[in-house]
């Protein structure tokens, strides 16, 4: 294990050291924008893949996984517990993504930012499925389960001659984090855990009074996630109803008519090819619930107008 400042830098050093200038890394797509980003400044291809909407949440696309992977790729980055969809796969999906790894010869990246901020059920690893420890690398951070995003701490959890590199390009890189924030993190890793359970007590009273109200504004339909604190709502028939052609339109629509602002699928990746459902992302965990209800209402009556 190494520690870094913050949970972003691992993702570039773990493309830096599996990956030559050439080869290919797939990503999720819509997805933090990092991946991308990270793939292409270091002289790989990013391969994106994409998500269905299953009955309960969304699913990874495997047609896509599959159409994507040549024997140039090297890197699967999966992001389970997801930003910006919320989808979480179940052990069925994981066992089929690990099957995929496993077949295609493919290091994993496991980004698991949200492990900690779950509303009900376990989390589940796919670094814990048989074969797959040899071959991934956790990805956690602070950030979330302890609120200490602008302290910027992070660890990459993985076989060792995958964590070495990591750790001489930390050193070389961004040297160590400061000793204040290491006492933080022990502190938060062993003291009292009232604090972090009370953060996602909030953040479930806050998921729910978002997903009732956005349930209720015409043309939206929003899954429930159990865990991270992002929402994806499916906006397609409100964008029709309103006679808005593009994402711009509607943010731009909703911000000069309510007030609201949110990102939309395009802040997450490139649309993908015959991409035909529109999203956007609702960010719930630095909103109180009156402004929740406040925000939504707004939206509900312009949507109504």
């Amino acid at each position: 294990m190494v520690i870094e400042p913050g949970g972003k830098p691992v993702i570039g050093k773990f493309i830096l050291a599996l990956m030559d200038p050439g080869d290919e890394a797939l990503y999720p797509n819509p997805g933090y924008p990092i991946y991308e980003s990270q793939i292409e400044f270091h002289g790989g291809v990013a391969l994106p893949y994409g998500y269905v909407e299953g009955e309960q949440n969304f699913e990874l696309d495997f047609d896509a996984l599959e159409s994507q992977v040549s024997p140039r790729t090297r890197i699967l980055i999966f992001n389970n517990l997801q930003n910006p969809t919320g989808a979480e796969s179940s052990s069925a999906e994981l066992e089929r993504v690990a099957e995929f790894a496993l077949r295609h010869d493919l290091a994993v990246l496991c980004d698991e930012a949200y492990w900690d901020t779950r509303y009900s059920g376990r989390s589940e690893s796919l670094a814990s499925l048989p074969g797959m420890a040899e071959r991934s690398v956790i990805l956690y951070t602070f950030s979330k389960k302890f609120a200490m995003t602008g302290w910027r701490l992070g660890a990459a959890v993985g076989p060792a001659p995958i964590v070495d590199v990591i750790a001489k390009l930390n050193v070389n890189d961004e040297s160590c984090s400061n000793h204040f924030v290491q006492y933080g993190a022990l502190e938060g890793l062993t003291g009292d855990q009232s604090g972090p359970r009370e953060i996602v007590r909030i953040l479930k009273e806050r998921r729910d009074v978002c997903v009732g109200l956005l349930s209720q504004i015409p043309g939206v339909s929003c899954f429930t996630p159990e865990a991270t604190f992002y929402l994806f709502p499916n906006v397609s028939e409100l964008m029709a109803r309103k006679g808005l052609a593009s994402y711009n339109e509607l943010r731009r629509a909703a911000l000069e008519e309510t007030g609201v602002s949110f990102c939309t699928r395009l802040h997450f990746g490139r649309a993908l090819p015959g991409e035909e459902r529109r999203y956007v992302r609702f960010a719930y965990s630095g909103i109180s619930v009156p402004l929740i209800e406040e925000g939504l209402g707004r939206l509900k009556a312009w949507a109504e107008a």
